[in-house]
């Protein structure tokens, strides 16, 4: 069974995520307040940010620098760029 929630990113009510998939404050704000299109929106940012940036999760800067572009994608409405991404030429 679907839940339904108001998604912060896409500003209206949208299906949930089946559970929370970010640890502490921040998972739970996720969970309550972001929609599987919007989190799904993120994913592929995020797989973006980190092959363009070449970030290592191992790193502690770089998951810190990761979750302020996830705050900002999510919650405030930021489009996040990627420079130097040049979309696959069909």
């Amino acid at each position: 069974m679907s839940r339904t929630v108001y998604c912060e990113y896409l500003k209206k009510d949208a299906d949930g995520l089946d559970f929370q998939l970010y640890p502490g404050e921040l998972g739970t704000k996720i969970y309550n307040h972001i929609s599987k299109e919007a989190w799904a929106l993120w994913q592929k940012k995020q797989t973006m940010l980190i092959n363009e940036h070449k970030l290592n999760m191992m790193d502690e800067q770089h998951r810190a620098q990761l979750e302020e572009s996830m705050v900002k994608f999510l919650f405030e409405g930021e489009d996040i760029v990627v420079e130097g991404y040049k979309p696959p030429e069909k």
